[in-house]
């Protein structure tokens, strides 16, 4: 640009700028494709889909017929764990596999091979109350959220978990409160953790007056003071004590109110369970879906019923 002549004459003033116009940098409007992203930038973004199911170094608790065992975990994700130790469990046995504080799991062995054992988790969500106050919860979870199941008059009233004892054997009423366990019912509780600037959808493993187990595909950080939500009236704030695969321990800030599950909309659990890839192998064929005994919620009506007049 010659600035002399454009003073002095020569160029039209508005044939050519005094300064040239700013070239826009980024997206044109009404144009998304018209930024370029680099390779790498897509490659972080799908950094969250990684393989997280193999572990390293990671070791756990079981507790098999009344005896603990160190295991190492060699894989934890999609409802289920491989493991290897020292226990010789038999095919359908029940374990608790142990994570953490507030990270107890119940387990069924599904396979057994070279040393390494397939456990599936237990499908329900696991409710760490006294039996009696579960119970009440229960029945009038189901009377909230399945207001209009038709119960079949037909179906047979399954029997009473503890029948009662003879006259001969009668117990004292505390006795026999301390030692009866809840029916085994067939709700899961899922919910959302708003945490690090982000929000994921996540099942509930298990959940006590002080904190719970999670399963989430999320990235969480342990440390981080996420906020669960199980519906909009109930949402609880808690610290992160441990993450191992997608299975995340929690701390809550104050006393949980079981009553409050009340409010929140728990779904039924699947008859059908689809293992990780990891635990495909032999499946037993004497055993069948339905090898958790779990109660349908007519049966579990039922039960509670009988349950609650003890």
């Amino acid at each position: 640009m010659n600035i002399r002549a454009k003073i002095f004459g020569g160029i039209d003033p508005a044939e050519e700028p005094l300064l040239p116009a700013k070239k826009p940098k980024g997206a044109l409007a009404d144009q998304l494709d018209s930024i370029s992203l680099r390779r790498e930038s897509r490659d972080r973004l799908n950094s969250r889909t990684e393989d997280r199911h193999r572990l390293v170094g990671e070791h756990a608790m079981i507790t098999h017929n009344g005896n603990q065992y160190e295991v190492e975990l060699i894989n934890l994700s999609g409802g289920g764990a491989m493991i290897a130790g020292p226990l010789e469990p038999l095919l359908w046995d029940r374990v608790d596999l142990q994570l953490g504080h507030h990270g107890t799991i119940e387990c069924a062995v599904r396979w057994i091979r070279d040393g390494h054992i397939g456990l599936e988790f237990a499908h329900e969500t696991r409710l760490d109350w006294p039996s009696d106050q579960v119970a009440i919860v229960l029945r009038h979870v189901i009377e909230k959220t399945f207001p209009h199941i038709a119960f079949p008059e037909a179906e047979e009233t399954p029997a009473p978990v503890h029948p009662a004892p003879s006259p001969v054997q009668q117990e004292p009423r505390e006795a026999i409160n301390e030692h009866r366990s809840a029916p085994r019912h067939p709700l899961i509780w899922n919910g959302t953790l708003y945490h690090d600037f982000q929000t994921d959808a996540v099942r509930v493993r298990n959940i006590s007056e002080t904190g719970a187990m999670i399963e989430t595909r999320g990235q969480v950080r342990v440390g981080g003071e996420p906020l669960l939500e199980l519906s909009p009236a109930v949402s609880l704030s808690a610290t992160v004590e441990w993450a191992v695969g997608d299975q995340v321990g929690l701390r809550f800030h104050s006393p949980f109110d079981m009553n409050l599950l009340v409010e929140s909309r728990p779904v039924v659990a699947s008859t059908s369970w689809t293992p990780p890839a990891y635990l495909e192998n032999e499946k037993p064929e004497e055993e069948s879906s339905n090898h958790w005994g779990r109660l349908t919620l007519y049966q579990l009506q039922k039960e509670l019923d009988g349950f609650l007049k003890h």
